[in-house]
């Protein structure tokens, strides 16, 4: 689409400054599979077809807080957001913060609200607003580490880890956050009760859980039914672990087809930001695509899920904006995030094409004008073909994934049915023109070219990073 290519034209200007805070585990895919297996996670009946939104209260809006985000549900309502993420709510940590505002993810309090979003009422009254608009709420919770004057500190320095010298151990280069000691049982029983506050005192329904891959998982197994005994709960791990969904997640992040993305776009010359940065990326085709999905049909346990995107608050601030990265494949890639297996979700902005590296621990005087544009359109029709066509329902009894065969390279495309419905994707992820050959001709008959409206039909030839999306009729 258009839209995306003018506005990458105008990425190419930005820099972005990586961050010591990015190690997340990007690289922690476990070498054991489980794809005999079937994941003991039983979903929200609601997540099936859910769009996920991750919230920067921080950046996000004029008010940056809560009582100012509320103000957006409508919005995101009529958006088609289903899932509201919110980034950590908590108090953040004074020593050693970084910057004026410190880190969201350097946590001084598991059960207060940081006075800088508001107080636990305007979170409850949040969460009263969302649940009446029909959506639900999750939060990010940081259990690996806390901030370095987090209130256990003085209560109880036992729940910490320590090196063979007696000192706290910042994990990686977080210098703003000490390790929690999971080996401690009365620890983990403290983090158990920070869990189950939220949902008990503010009806929460989930969580994000950062660097989830670095918590024992015996610890999330015990976590899920201490939640489920409450409500049902969706949880969302910040790792690509896959033993994680076994018992414990109903899904993770699904780093390695991030990395895919942005090696086939670096591929093709669109990702500008790993040219700026001199990155060498891997040389790679559109069928690295389903080579991945094959590799993680046998990874992941039956059922388990995996969360698609093209950016998030660590790719916006560290690893350069959707457009610096994807360019005018950024369509192209937004497309597959929401109709390859998964659940796919939006970064504050990204349904107004924001084209900006938000700041990470200072105010940012750029934020985000919602004024309904091109972008919005685009993402409220995937948004809607998501919740419609059920061949899209992720999860074990979601639509069925077939790659249709194709001799060219740079050429994915797939089918995705579910019963009568059914869903037919075809993207040229390359600048070059290319004629689209299939070895079995798929079938479109009744089917519908999804953003054009008019009869499905396979293009004689398909344009630089073109992509189409056909679908029967939707109800």
């Amino acid at each position: 689409m258009s839209i995306f290519k003018s506005i990458s034209a105008a990425a190419i200007a930005l820099s972005v400054i990586m961050s010591p805070i990015t190690a997340h585990a990007k690289k922690d895919v476990a070498e054991k599979t489980f794809g005999h297996q079937k994941t003991s996670v039983v979903n929200p009946e609601w997540l099936k077809d859910a769009v996920i939104y991750e919230v920067n209260l921080r950046q996000g809006t004029p008010e940056r807080n809560l009582k100012g985000m509320q103000l957006q549900l409508p919005r995101l309502k009529d958006l088609g957001v289903d899932i509201l993420w919110l980034m950590p709510i908590h108090p953040i940590s004074e020593k050693n913060r970084k910057g004026s505002l410190g880190s969201y993810y350097a946590v001084a309090d598991y059960k207060k609200v940081n006075p800088e979003f508001g107080t636990l009422d305007d979170l409850k009254e949040f969460v009263r607003t969302a649940h009446t608009l029909g959506m639900k709420v999750i939060i990010d919770e940081v259990c690996n580490h806390s901030g370095c004057d987090n209130n256990w500190l003085d209560n109880h320095p036992d729940f910490y880890v320590r090196d063979k010298k007696g000192n706290l151990v910042s994990p990686y280069d977080w210098t703003d956050t000490y390790k929690l000691d999971y080996s401690n049982p009365a620890m983990r029983d403290a983090m158990y009760d920070a869990l189950t506050f939220w949902v008990k005192e503010a009806d929460i329904d989930g969580y994000r859980f950062d660097v989830a891959g670095e918590v024992p998982t015996d610890f999330w197994d015990g976590l899920r039914p201490k939640l489920e005994a409450l409500k049902p709960v969706f949880l969302l791990a910040e790792a690509s672990k896959p033993e994680l969904t076994l018992n414990a997640f109903d899904a993770d992040y699904n780093w390695p087809m991030k990395d895919v993305f942005n090696a086939v776009a670096a591929t093709g010359g669109a990702n500008t930001y790993a040219i700026s940065k001199g990155q060498k990326l891997p040389s790679q085709k559109a069928s690295a695509i389903t080579d991945l999905i094959a590799r993680q049909k046998k990874q992941y346990p039956q059922g388990a899920l995996n969360m698609n995107m093209i950016t998030n608050h660590d790719l916006n601030s560290w690893e350069g904006t959707e457009f610096e990265r994807l360019g005018p494949t950024t369509g192209a890639f937004a497309v597959l995030s929401y109709t390859l297996p998964g659940i796919p979700m939006l970064y504050t902005g990204q349904e107004v094409g924001f084209n900006h590296p938000f700041k990470f621990f200072e105010p940012d005087s750029i934020q985000p004008d919602y004024t309904a544009n091109q972008f919005t359109a685009f993402y409220s029709m995937l948004n809607a073909l998501k919740h419609k066509n059920h061949a899209l329902d992720a999860g074990i009894d979601g639509g069925d994934f077939t790659t249709i065969d194709t001799a060219d390279e740079n050429l994915i495309a797939f089918i995705r049915r579910k019963d009568a419905q059914k869903v037919i994707v075809i993207t040229n992820l390359s600048g070059e023109v290319v004629t689209p050959t299939f070895r079995s001709m798929p079938d479109t008959s009744g089917m519908t070219d999804y953003f054009t409206g008019a009869t499905a039909a396979i293009p004689t030839k398909m344009q630089p990073w073109q992509y189409i999306v056909l679908t029967t009729p939707l109800p």
